[in-house]
């Protein structure tokens, strides 16, 4: 299958692509950025795989899209000290709403995983410009949220003592702040009175990379290893692997008064084949406090980019 990266040259894109070369189910990869994605290309294609890498820049959006199975989109600016999801939105709302509008003219039928933030309002950025277009399919664009799950399971395993990948938890709302809800009661072995610092742990672990880097970046590295998972993951549900069940940010109808949220979803060859809104039901009251907080915080981000898109066309 052929999968596109756009925001190739940056910093979560450049070890993205070095992951996703090197899965199997990947037949070709190709690498675009505004900035020169040649050596970038150069570099990856090493890597002693048998998919093909070829880097594009500029003008050449169009043409690394064309034929694409999947659109990995990492690019934009990323956040940095005393900034807020909600204030890169003035900046990368245009660039996802281009990258959109590419996405729609050279390959609507591909699976588009947004990693550029807001996600909780560039996802409806994307969808929103499909629509227009005349090609949007809710079972093919997605919020990467796995970032949220990697940090939850490393830090849950490292309280109880076990291997982070023993540890089975689902986080649901979006991906930012207070939207990030992990339901830690599916977990018998952790204490009630761990769940609310950890929830907090994990909502704010985006801002501690930030600030620990200085002005030099947010999360970068932990960003691709997570991004490169759910490729991987959403490449075997495509390629038809049953049982691929992953969180994600997605279009649902199943939350009331919102059009997107966070589930777990069964991917397959159609893109998302099946949403679980199931893990809700038997919540904590405690979490159902945080899913109601979430969901008040994501009708005002979801609607920004709603809002935004009708504000161009």
């Amino acid at each position: 299958m052929k999968v596109t990266v756009v925001g190739a040259a940056g910093g979560i894109g450049q070890p993205l692509s070095l992951l996703v070369k090197q899965n199997p189910l990947v037949s070709a990869l190709a690498l675009y950025d505004v900035a020169p994605a040649a050596g970038v290309a150069a570099d990856v294609s090493h890597v002693d795989t048998g998919s093909t890498v070829v880097g594009y820049t500029g003008n050449a959006m169009g043409d690394a899209l064309k034929n694409s199975d999947v659109v990995v989109i990492p690019a934009g600016v990323p956040r940095k000290p005393g900034m807020t999801r909600d204030d890169l939105f003035a900046v990368n709302a245009g660039i996802i709403m281009g990258i959109a509008k590419a996405i729609a003219n050279n390959c609507p039928n591909a699976m588009i995983l947004v990693i550029t933030n807001p996600v909780n309002s560039t996802v409806p950025i994307v969808a929103e410009t499909l629509r227009a277009a005349g090609c949007f399919n809710p079972a093919k664009v997605v919020g990467v949220t796995t970032l949220d799950l990697m940090r939850s399971r490393a830090f849950i395993g490292e309280k109880l003592g076990r291997d982070p990948k023993s540890v089975a938890v689902d986080v649901v709302g979006g991906h930012s702040g207070t939207t990030i809800v992990p339901l830690l009661s599916t977990l018998a072995a952790l204490p009630e009175s761990e769940h609310l610092p950890l929830t907090e742990k994990i909502q704010n672990a985006g801002t501690v990379v930030v600030e620990a880097k200085a002005g030099k970046g947010s999360a970068t590295l932990s960003m691709a290893a997570a991004a490169a998972y759910f490729v991987g993951r959403v490449l075997s549900g495509l390629s038809g692997q049953p049982g691929v069940r992953e969180c994600a940010y997605v279009a649902t109808s199943t939350v009331k008064g919102v059009e997107y949220f966070a589930l777990p979803c069964t991917f397959g060859p159609r893109g998302v084949e099946e949403v679980h809104d199931s893990v809700l039901s038997g919540i904590t009251a405690a979490e159902k406090q945080r899913v109601s907080s979430a969901h008040s915080t994501l009708q005002t981000q979801i609607k920004k980019g709603v809002d935004f898109v009708k504000s161009k066309l």
